[in-house]
C-alpha cells in the first residue's frame, strides 16, 4: 500500500532527504518506537513498535528481503538484556508485513519517481515500567545490523501536591502576542500602565521549547501530544509514535495525562475548546492516531476511548464544550460522524446532558457529564461575538444541524467556569483536571488578521482572571494549580504604528509605506484612550478597535497579501486566494484591504496562510508545585511536572 511520508526534520545519513522521510526517527533500517531519548513516567502504558525496512529501489535499495528474524531486547542499566515479551511479561506478538513508498527529495516528487519499501514489524502492546532507571533497548536485525535506543524512567516524587489542574493554552500564543495585547487592552501613562494583565500577576514565568520529534517546526497535534504524554511525536499525529503501516490507528501509543488521571485517581476531567472538538488540541487528550484528520474517529474517543482497543479504561470525558458540530450530529443533517452515529444521541444514553448555545449551558445540572456544542467548525471569535455582532448572521451554523444561525454563543470564560463547576461537583474529592483552549488566537494568525488573534488572546486573559476569582470564592484557589502555556508559535510581532488615513490617500506603495511611524514617530496606542475614554466595564480590552493610528503588526512568513493595518469589520481574513485549483497558486486576495499595501510573499505558492515559527513560548504557573515551571525547558516536561504535583509516578504499581 502506498504511504508517503513528507516532514520537513533532519535525519543522520546522507542518503536520507531533508524535506521527506522514509520514516521519522529512523535513519536506519532498523526502527524502534518510542526512539532513543525517550522519557516515560513510571507506570504509563505505551506501545512499542519495531520495523526492519527494505528499500527496493532509489539511492537506499540494498537488494534484501525484509529481515522475518529479527530479535528485539530491554535491560535495565543493571540487568542483563532480556527479550521484550518476557521483560514486559506479554505475548509474543505476530509479524507484520506490508510496504509503502516515499519520494527521496524534491526532485523525486517532481519527476514521479517514489521510492519502494517492504517491511516486517512487531508491536507490544500496552506495556509499562514498573521500576525508574535508564534502560536499552536493541533491535538486532539483517546478520549483525543492530539499532539500539535509550529510554529514560523518570523518578518523581509520589507526594501528590495539588488536587486540581487547569491547563490553559493560547494556541500559537507567543510571548509578543501577550505583548501586544497588553498594549491595546490596557491603560498606559507616560510609559506606565495603569493595570495589567491577569497573567503578569503569576509569580512563576518559564519557557518550553516546542520541537517536534523530527522537525524543529511543530505543529498543534504533536506539540498537544508532547504537552500530554510527555512523548514527543511527528507533525499531525495525536498521542502516538507514527509508524508506516497502512492502518491509520495501530500505531504504537501512549497513555495521556487525562487517561492517567481517570484511571489512578477516578477524578474528573474537563474539555474545552473554541475551536472545533476533533482539532487537534482538544483531540490530543483522548485520540490516538497519527493522523488528525480523523475527526470521526475522535470525537468517538471523547465518550469510549480508542475503538476497538482496551487502552487505559476510559469511562468518558466528564465536559466537553466547544465547536464542531458537524462531527456530532450524522449525514441526516449532513453531518460527518464515526460509523455515521448521531453522537449527541449517543452521549445523551451515556448521560451526558446537551446543550447547544449559552443560555442552556448556563442552565445544565453540575452533578451530571455534560456536552455542548455551540457551532459548526470553529466557534465566533471573541471581535465578532461583541463589537462586529452583525458577522454573526446567515452563517447558517447552529450546532442542532437546522442550519439556524448560532447567535447565542458563549465565550471562552463562559465555558470554562461552567466546566469548573461541574468537575468539581463531579469529582467526589478525587479532584480534577480541565484544559481550556483559547483556539483561534492561532487560527487569526495564520490567516493574518492580528486584531482577531490579540482579541482572542485578551479573551483568554479574562478567562484566566475570572477563573482564578471564582476559585478563590470556591476555596479551591489553593488546591489548584493553574498553568496558562501555548503549544507553538507564530512569527508575530509589532513594530510600530500605522497612520491608516494618511495611508489611504496616497496612490503608490512606495508613498503609502510612508504612513508608517518608527521609534519616536510610532506614539502611544489609540486602542485605550488616554483621555476619559477607557475599556468599559473594567473589561480590559479595547475601547477603540478602529482608531486612526493601528499597530504595524506582522508575522515572519506569508502568502502574498495586501495589508492596510486596519481591523476586517466583515470577519476572519481571507488574505490569499487560489488562481487556479489544478496549478495550487495563492496570491493576494483582490477584494480585500484595496487600498493597502501589496506585499509579496515568502512561503510556497500552495501555501495560502502563515505558518508557526520556531520560537519558544512561555509558561505561566500560580498554585501548588508553581516552582517547578520556572526556567527553560523542554514542552515534554510540562507533562512530567503536572504528573508530579498530582503525584502520579509507579501509582497503581
Amino acid at each position: 500500500m502506498k504511504f508517503t511520508i513528507a516532514i520537513v526534520g533532519l535525519l543522520l545519513g546522507a542518503a536520507q532527504g531533508q524535506t521527506f522521510q522514509r520514516l521519522g526517527t529512523c535513519p536506519t533500517f532498523g526502527c524502534i518506537f518510542p526512539p532513543d531519548q525517550a522519557n516515560f513516567l513510571l507506570g504509563q502504558f505505551f506501545d512499542i513498535r519495531l520495523e526492519v525496512h527494505a528499500p527496493v529501489n532509489g539511492t537506499e535499495a540494498n537488494g534484501k528481503l525484509p529481515d522475518e528474524k529479527f530479535t528485539f531486547t530491554v535491560a535495565s542499566s543493571s540487568g542483563s538484556p532480556a527479550p521484550a515479551a518476557s521483560f514486559f511479561s506479554v505475548a509474543e506478538p505476530a509479524l507484520e508485513r506490508w510496504n509503502f513508498t516515499w519520494y527521496e527529495d524534491l526532485f523525486a516528487q517532481d519527476a514521479k519517481t517514489p521510492s519502494l519499501v517492504n517491511v516486517t514489524s512487531k508491536a507490544y502492546r500496552r506495556v509499562r515500567f514498573t521500576a525508574p532507571g535508564t534502560y536499552t533497548a536493541t533491535l538486532n536485525y539483517n546478520n549483525g545490523s543492530t539499532t539500539k535506543a535509550t529510554w529514560h524512567v523518570r523518578d518523581l516524587p509520589k507526594t501528590r501536591r495539588a488536587k486540581n489542574v487547569i491547563l490553559f493554552i493560547g494556541d500559537g500564543m507567543t510571548t509578543n502576542a501577550i505583548t501586544a495585547a497588553r498594549l491595546i487592552g490596557h491603560k498606559m501613562v507616560n510609559g506606565y500602565y495603569q493595570s495589567k494583565l491577569a497573567l503578569d500577576t503569576f509569580p512563576v514565568i518559564g519557557h518550553q521549547m516546542t520541537h517536534s520529534i523530527d522537525s524543529f517546526i511543530t505543529d498543534s497535534a504533536n506539540s498537544a501530544t508532547a504537552l500530554y504524554t510527555g512523548h514527543k511525536s511527528t507533525v499531525n499525529a495525536l498521542g502516538v509514535y507514527a509508524d508506516s503501516s497502512p492502518n491509520k490507528f495501530d500505531d504504537p501509543k501512549v497513555e495521556t495525562i487525562a487517561e492517567l488521571f481517570q484511571r489512578l485517581v477516578k477524578g474528573a476531567v474537563g474539555i474545552v475548546s473554541t475551536a472545533f472538538l476533533a482539532d487537534a488540541t482538544p483531540a490530543a487528550l483522548v485520540a490516538h492516531t497519527r493522523d488528525r484528520g480523523q475527526y470521526g474517529p475522535v470525537v468517538d474517543s471523547f465518550f469510549n476511548g480508542v475503538a476497538n482497543y482496551t487502552w487505559s479504561n476510559w469511562t468518558g470525558v466528564d465536559v466537553l464544550f466547544g465547536g464542531g458540530a458537524e462531527n456530532f450530529y450524522n449525514s441526516s443533517l449532513g453531518g460527518l460522524t464515526y460509523l455515521n452515529r448521531d453522537q449527541y444521541a449517543e452521549a445523551k444514553k451515556k448521560g451526558y446532558g446537551v446543550v447547544y448555545n449559552n443560555t442552556d449551558l448556563q442552565k445544565l445540572p453540575n452533578n451530571q457529564r455534560a456536552l455542548g456544542v455551540f457551532s459548526v467548525s470553529n466557534m465566533a471569535k471573541w471581535l465578532d461575538r461583541n463589537v462586529f455582532t452583525t458577522n454573526l448572521k446567515n452563517q447558517n451554523n447552529s450546532a442542532d444541524g437546522l442550519k439556524k444561525d448560532a447567535i447565542d454563543q458563549p465565550g471562552l470564560k463562559e465555558m470554562t467556569l461552567k466546566a469548573i463547576d461541574i468537575v468539581s461537583a463531579r469529582s467526589n474529592g478525587s479532584g480534577w483536571f480541565v484544559m481550556s483552549e483559547a483556539a483561534s488566537i492561532d487560527k487569526m494568525l495564520h490567516v493574518l488578521d492580528y486584531d482577531r488573534a490579540l482579541g482572542e488572546t485578551l479573551e483568554l486573559d479574562d478567562t484566566v482572571r475570572a477563573t482564578i476569582a471564582k476559585l478563590k470564592a470556591s476555596g479551591q484557589l489553593n488546591d489548584t494549580l493553574i498553568i496558562v502555556t501555548a503549544d507553538h508559535g507564530h512569527g508575530f510581532d509589532v513594530t510600530g504604528s500605522v497612520d491608516t488615513k494618511y495611508l489611504q490617500a496616497q496612490n503608490t506603495t512606495r508613498a503609502k509605506r510612508n504612513a508608517v511611524g518608527v521609534y519616536q514617530n510610532a506614539g502611544l496606542s489609540q486602542y485605550v484612550m488616554t483621555g476619559n475614554l477607557t475599556y468599559a466595564n473594567d473589561s480590559h480590552f479595547p475601547s477603540n478597535w478602529d482608531p486612526r493610528y493601528t499597530l504595524q503588526q506582522g508575522v515572519v512568513t506569508f502568502p502574498d497579501r495586501i495589508e492596510d493595518y486596519m481591523v476586517n469589520k466583515n470577519g476572519p481574513r481571507t488574505p490569499a486566494v487560489n488562481t487556479s485549483a489544478a496549478l495550487d497558486n495563492y496570491v493576494a486576495n483582490p477584494k480585500e484591504h484595496t487600498h493597502g499595501i501589496l506585499i509579496n510573499g515568502t512561503l510556497p505558492l500552495n501555501e495560502a496562510q502563515g505558518v508557526h515559527s520556531l520560537t519558544d513560548v512561555p509558561v505561566y504557573a500560580m498554585g501548588p508545585g508553581q516552582e517547578l515551571f520556572g526556567g527553560t525547558y523542554n514542552n515534554i516536561d510540562i507533562f512530567y511536572k503536572i504528573a508530579e504535583v498530582y503525584g502520579l509516578s509507579g501509582k497503581g504499581l
